[in-house]
């Protein structure tokens, strides 16, 4: 890549900005956890650590909730956000569909949800994409908010679009969302955990680059299915037992 500094420097660069992630952008809590006809109902609260969006600058960046429930015997009864190796988060539409994703949730009940606080542009047909010369708004924007944020009365051109708008759970300073899953015949005492991913550059930015034939894109592509497993970090994590 052509830069001058040596190996060990960008490793501490590195994990420097990984240290920071962690500590100073969210904090991730368990609210309340309940278990009634069938079904074991966590509610998930996120706080927004920084003094903006998170993630903020450029939009190739999301965060994402990883949660799995197991049973008393260590079995998996749900999991929901569990990321590939290839950098692609399971059950996410926009990396199995580069023209659908996913949409803003107060409460996930199937594997199948995955919450992503991510901005989303669209062109000028409406149609999902990753070029910034081509967009012309956020269809999705529910990119954390900062402590302070109103996003009633907060302009358009920074204001919070898709299903988080109306989620009365997602406001200035962080989240709160409900995962419902269902246990059928699986014996508590169920264990649940949650993490916060922070990744750069998503899957799909990359996935769009691969249709250019020249050198800049492939290289970019080369860069990121050479590292696309390491593509994320956990930022925040909890545990609870019910």
């Amino acid at each position: 890549m052509g830069v001058p500094a040596m190996p060990t420097e960008m490793e501490n660069a590195a994990d420097r900005t990984v240290k920071h992630l962690q500590s100073e952008t969210a904090k991730l809590t368990v609210a309340s956890t309940q278990t009634a006809n069938g079904r074991l109902d966590v509610e998930l609260a996120i706080e927004n650590l920084s003094g903006h969006k998170f993630p903020t600058a450029y939009p190739s960046r999301r965060s994402w909730l990883h949660v799995t429930v197991k049973d008393r015997n260590g079995n998996t009864v749900f999991e929901s956000g569990a990321i590939n190796p290839n950098g692609s988060i399971t059950g996410n539409d926009n990396d199995i569909d580069a023209l659908k994703y996913e949409p803003h949730y107060a409460q996930i009940t199937t594997p199948d949800q995955v919450q992503i606080y991510e901005g989303i542009m669209v062109d000028s047909a409406g149609k999902p994409t990753t070029g910034l010369l081509n967009a012309v708004r956020y269809e999705k924007d529910n990119r954390m908010l900062p402590k302070g944020f109103n996003k009633a009365t907060a302009d358009d051109e920074i204001g919070v679009k898709g299903t988080a708008s109306t989620d009365a759970n997602f406001q200035g300073g962080g989240d709160r969302v409900t995962y419902s899953v269902a246990t059928g015949t699986a014996q508590g005492p169920f264990n649940v955990d949650a993490e916060l991913y922070f990744q750069p550059i998503s899957f799909r930015w990359n996935e769009n680059l691969k249709k250019y034939d020249s050198m800049e894109p492939k290289r970019m592509v080369g860069y990121y299915e050479s590292m696309s497993s390491g593509s994320a970090v956990v930022i925040a994590k909890v545990s609870a037992t019910r």
